[in-house]
């Protein structure tokens, strides 16, 4: 078993944290240091797969770069993601986290930014970010932040007024949008908007996998453990934890969705959406298919599927008025029409490009801050995701101003959770 952590969470909530102004000359100051080769200290905040991933990287992105301080709620899970990010940096050269900063509980987080690193990884289940971004923000530290940024809309408004943060106070914030680091995609949305397949006429946008992390039988519950640790274990399963699959994974798809638009949003959407495969505990569906309305008539469309046995697919497709540019299905970007295209350059390492721009932007003292487009691409699966929830007809200014919120307040470790219904599309309302 790991530790427990039974403290509260911090009071530092989303709806409101303190605010200061020594945490932006402190960036200020490194900025200026780091030109001169000092040391980047970097921190992690959630050990899993994402999170091993991302400190790899992160250290592989800077000659200067070490792993000071982790966080996590669970202590095996700390010691293999070390025990990975050491294997891959060749002993502990760049891995210099002693016991003292390794931090469990939920307000780890904190722990890790009061530490005197540099740099915040953000990779726990996407409930906690607005929170964690935030205070992350507050203290001055530059930020690499998984997707999602949130699960709801407050967390979205949250995530903007951050990142209006950030960008005053001069931090580098790059999200964990991967396919806007990717040299093919980016190639071919270049294609886009310089008008080689015309007016955009259509999106069709697919995400159909296995099931990402199915719960686990009732029965395999240990005896004791409480509803919040269960939750956390198995967070994929519930909504709060990860906004749904197509708020926590094909999120990827609306993010290339919203690039190829010029990251302007729908007018609205409607959706469908279920489970096909019962299951206990969890409350996410397996399977929607959103419709998003733009103006001019243009229509973009997102299907997703988490169920084993079926057609599987991560591809897009996007029509013009001169040609239709596919991206995926095991080939390079192309495009058929009038303009014959097909991508002949690099292909680099998504993932390892979206740390390579944090820390050069870092060195250089030029901020990059990939801030709104990610809230807004956070927001657009939601959008879809309240869309297929209730079966109505949702703008893009009711998504933005809803007040239903997700997240528990004043979560702590012991404290009893229920999981709210499966929702029910005509019977769910809109909050």
């Amino acid at each position: 078993m790991p530790e427990k952590p039974h403290e509260k969470l911090s009071a530092r909530s989303r709806r409101g944290f303190l605010r200061g102004t020594a945490a932006a000359a402190g960036a200020a100051s490194f900025l200026r240091a780091a030109e001169t080769g000092r040391e980047i200290k970097v921190g992690l905040v959630g050990c899993g797969g994402r999170g091993t991933g991302a400190a790899a990287q992160a250290l592989q992105a800077d000659d200067y770069a070490v792993l000071t301080a982790v966080a996590d709620v669970d202590r095996e899970r700390v010691d293999k993601s070390l025990e990975a990010v050491e294997e891959r940096h060749q002993g502990k050269k760049k891995v210099r986290v002693n016991k003292k900063r390794q931090f469990l509980g939920l307000n780890a987080y904190q722990s890790v930014i009061d530490s005197g690193v540099d740099v915040v990884l953000l990779a726990t289940p996407p409930g906690f970010r607005p929170q964690h971004l935030r205070a992350c923000i507050e203290a001055g530290k530059h930020v690499f932040c998984e997707k999602p940024m949130a699960v709801d809309a407050p967390g979205v408004r949250s995530v903007h007024e951050t990142v209006k943060m950030a960008a005053a106070k001069k931090l580098s914030l790059v999200a964990g949008f991967c396919w806007r680091y990717n040299s093919q995609v980016a190639a071919a949305m270049e294609q886009v908007h310089s008008g080689a397949i015309g007016e955009i006429v259509a999106y069709y946008a697919t995400f159909y996998t296995n099931p990402v992390k199915p719960m686990p039988p009732h029965y395999e519950r240990p005896l004791g453990m409480s509803d919040v640790e269960w939750q956390i274990r198995n967070w994929y399963n519930f909504v709060w934890l990860c906004g749904d699959g197509l708020v926590e994974q094909a999120v990827h798809s609306a993010d290339k969705i919203a690039w190829a638009m010029g990251d302007k949003p729908p007018e609205s959407c409607v959706a469908v959406g279920g489970r096909q495969i019962p299951a206990h505990d969890g409350n996410i569906f397996d399977h929607f298919e959103v419709n998003y309305r733009y103006p001019d008539g243009v229509r973009a469309f997102l299907g997703c599927r988490q169920i084993a046995g079926c057609h599987r697919e991560n591809a897009d497709y996007i029509l013009g008025t001169k040609g239709k540019l596919t991206i995926g299905r095991g080939l390079l970007p192309r495009i058929e029409g009038e303009n014959p295209w097909v991508y002949r350059g690099p292909q680099n390492n998504m993932y390892q490009e979206e740390h390579d721009v944090l820390f050069r932007a870092i060195r250089r003292g030029e901020p990059v801050n990939d801030g709104v487009r990610m809230a807004n691409s956070s927001l657009l699966a939601i959008q879809g995701r309240m869309a297929a929830y209730t079966g109505q007809e949702i703008t893009w200014e009711q998504a933005m101003q809803s007040q239903e919120e997700r997240f528990p307040d004043n979560l702590r470790w012991n404290m009893p959770l229920d999981v709210p219904p499966l929702a029910r599309p005509g019977q769910t309302k809109f909050v």
